[in-house]
C-alpha cells in the first residue's frame, strides 16, 4: 500500500527567522517598540503590542491562519475561566475539560488529519470522497499542545488568575510560537510579570545576539546545505548506488539536526533579547548511547508534554511491566501521529516505541555494551528511521533502505558531489596555500568536509543552554561573520523542517 503525504506546504513567502523582513524590519520594530512602552510603565500596552506583532508574524503570508490561532485562544480562555467560576461544581469542571480537550483535537484532526483519513477511508472501501486538500496552518500541533497542557494544569488548580493578554502573550510570543518548545505557563508569564525583565539589559541582548547567530549559521549554511544533496536524494531513490544512499541518510540525519537545533537557538537568542528564559528544547541527542536517552535530548518539550500528560496519566509504570510496555506504545504512537499524516510518521513512532520497550527490557545487557558501541548502535538506528520519517511513503522508504545495505555500488555522481559545493569555500580553497591541492586531489572535498565536520561538531560541541557567555571581542567578532555570511547567502526562504509539524 502507498500512502502519500497529505498536507504540506510549498515553499511560500513566510516571514522566518531567516529571511530580511524579519532580521531587518520585524525584529527592529519589536524590540524598540516594546522597551518604549516598558520604559514609560505600559506594561499592559507593551503586552498587547507583543501580541500584535506576534500576530503580524504568523498571520505574514496567510491572514486566513489569524483566525484560527485567535479563535483558539478565546475558547480555551473562556474554557478555563469557566472552570475556575465553577470549582465547587468538579463534576462539571470535569466536563469542560474534557469538552476543551476534544475540540482542540477536533482542531489538528480536522486540518492535519482529515484528508489523509479520508484517502484511507477511499482506499479500503475504494470510494471516492472528495479531499479537501487542506493547507496545514503554521505550528498548530505547537500552539495546540500549549494550550491542551494549560487547560489540564487550570483544571489541576496549577494556574493562577491570568488575565486574556498575559494568556495570549503566552500562547502567541513569537520565537516559540510555530515550532516549539511547547512551554508551560508557568514557565513563561512569570518572566513577563517581572518588571525587572521589562527593561533592556545589555548582557542579555549580546547573549541573545550570539546564540541567535549560531542558530542563523547552523540553519542556512549547514542545513540548508546538506537539504540540497537530500533533495536530490529522496528525488532519484531509484537510481542511487548504495553509497550515495548512504551519504543522503546521512545528510538528512544532520540536516534534521542542524534545523532543529538552530532554530532552537534562534528562538532561545531572540528570547534572551527581551530578557525572557525559554525552556532547553534540544540538547546534543546524537551522542546519546540509547533509544531512551536519545528521546531524553530530542524535542524535550514534546518528550515532556508526551510524558506528562499522557504516560502519567495512564499509569505510567505504576501498573505493572505490561501495562507499562503499553504506555509507552500508545505515547511513542502518539509522537508519530502528531509528527504527520502519513503512515510513515506512524511506523517511525511505533519503531521507537518498540525500541524503548527493549531498551528497558533489556537495559543489563546494553548497558554490558562498551560505550562506543552504545553509541554507534543508537546513531545508525536512528539514522535509519530518519528514512522512513523523511520519505514519501512507506514503499519510498523500503527502496531506498534496500538500496542503503545492498552494499552493490559503492559510486558516488558528480551531482550529488555539487550539492555541497559553496562559492565561499571555493573563494577559501583557492586562495589558502596548501589546501587548494588538498582540494583538488581529494574528489568531493567538500562533500567529505561536512560529513566528517558534521559529526565532529555533533559530538564535541556544546548546546546553547551549556554555554557560559561572556562578552569579548572575539564573540562578538564570530557574532558578526556568522549573521554577516548568512544573509549573504540567503537564497530565498528555507523554512524550518518542524514547520510542517
Amino acid at each position: 500500500m502507498i500512502i502519500v503525504r497529505l498536507g504540506s506546504r510549498g515553499k511560500e513567502n513566510y516571514m522566518l527567522f531567516n529571511s530580511y523582513i524579519f532580521i531587518f524590519v520585524f525584529l527592529p520594530l519589536t524590540l524598540i517598540g516594546y522597551y518604549f512602552l516598558n520604559h514609560f510603565k505600559k506594561y499592559k500596552a507593551a503586552n498587547l503590542f507583543m501580541i500584535a506583532m506576534s500576530l503580524w508574524f504568523y498571520g505574514y503570508f496567510n491572514k486566513s491562519y489569524l483566525l484560527i490561532i485567535c479563535g483558539s485562544i478565546a475558547i480555551n480562555f473562556l474554557i478555563v475561566k469557566s472552570m475556575q467560576n465553577i470549582k465547587q461544581k468538579p463534576k462539571y469542571q470535569k466536563i469542560l475539560l474534557g469538552g476543551g480537550i476534544l475540540a482542540n483535537i477536533v482542531i489538528i484532526f480536522y486540518f492535519k488529519y482529515y484528508d489523509f483519513y479520508i484517502n484511507n477511508i477511499n482506499i479500503i472501501f475504494k470510494s471516492s470522497f472528495e479531499l479537501k486538500n487542506i493547507i496545514l496552518p503554521l505550528g498548530i500541533s505547537f500552539f495546540t499542545f500549549q494550550q491542551i497542557s494549560y487547560l489540564i494544569d487550570s483544571y489541576r488548580e496549577e494556574t493562577k488568575e491570568y488575565t486574556l493578554d498575559e494568556y495570549a502573550l503566552f500562547v502567541t510570543f513569537f520565537p516559540q510560537l510555530i515550532a516549539g518548545p511547547i512551554v508551560l505557563h508557568s514557565e513563561v508569564i512569570p518572566q513577563f510579570k517581572k518588571k525587572e525583565n521589562r527593561i533592556f539589559i545589555a548582557q542579555n541582548f549580546s547573549k541573545g545576539m550570539y546564540i541567535f547567530a549560531l542558530g542563523l549559521f547552523k540553519k542556512v549554511l549547514i542545513a540548508d546545505t546538506f537539504g540540497k544533496a537530500v533533495s536530490y536524494g529522496f528525488g532519484t531513490i531509484a537510481t542511487l548506488s548504495s553509497m550515495e544512499a548512504i551519504l543522503v541518510s546521512l545528510s538528512y540525519t544532520f540536516q534534521l539536526y542542524f534545523d532543529f537545533s538552530g532554530y532552537c537557538d534562534m528562538a532561545i537568542g531572540i528570547g534572551h533579547m527581551f530578557n525572557i528564559d525559554l525552556p532547553q528544547n534540544f540538547n546534543s541527542p546524537y551522542k546519546a548511547d540509547s533509544i531512551t536517552v536519545f528521546w531524553e535530548r530530542w524535542h524535550m518539550s514534546l518528550t515532556r508534554f508526551l510524558r506528562t500528560y499522557i504516560y502519567i496519566p495512564l499509569g505510567g509504570n505504576r501498573k505493572g511491566k505490561v501495562r507499562t510496555y503499553i504506555n509507552i506504545m500508545i505515547v511513542y504512537l502518539v509522537s508519530g501521529i502528531w509528527h504527520g499524516a502519513n503512515w510513515t510518521f506512524i511506523l517511525w513512532g511505533t519503531f521507537h516505541g518498540i525500541l524503548n520497550c527493549l531498551n528497558r527490557l533489556c537495559q543489563k545487557s546494553w548497558e554490558r555494551l562498551g560505550d562506543i558501541t552504545r553509541w554507534a548502535v543508537t546513531f545508525m538506528t536512528v539514522n535509519v528511521l530518519w528514512i522512513l520519517f523523511r520519505a514519501d511513503n512507506i514503499s519510498s522508504a523500503l527502496i531506498f533502505i534496500k538500496r542503503m545495505f545492498c552494499l552493490s555500488d559503492f559510486s558516488i555522481r558528480q551531482e550529488l558531489y555539487n550539492c555541497f559545493q559553496l562559492r565561499e569555500l571555493e573563494v577559501i580553497g583557492e586562495n589558502v596555500p596548501g589546501l587548494n591541492y588538498i582540494v583538488s586531489v581529494i574528489k568531493g572535498f567538500d562533500l567529505w568536509m561536512f560529513i566528517l565536520g558534521a559529526f565532529f561538531i555533533v559530538l564535541n560541541f556544546r548546546n546553547s543552554k551549556e554555554i557560559i557567555f561572556k562578552p569579548t571581542a572575539a564573540r562578538s567578532l564570530i557574532a558578526a561573520i556568522f549573521i554577516f555570511w548568512s544573509i549573504i547567502s540567503f537564497a530565498g526562504v528555507s523554512t524550518f523542517l518542524y514547520f510542517d509539524f
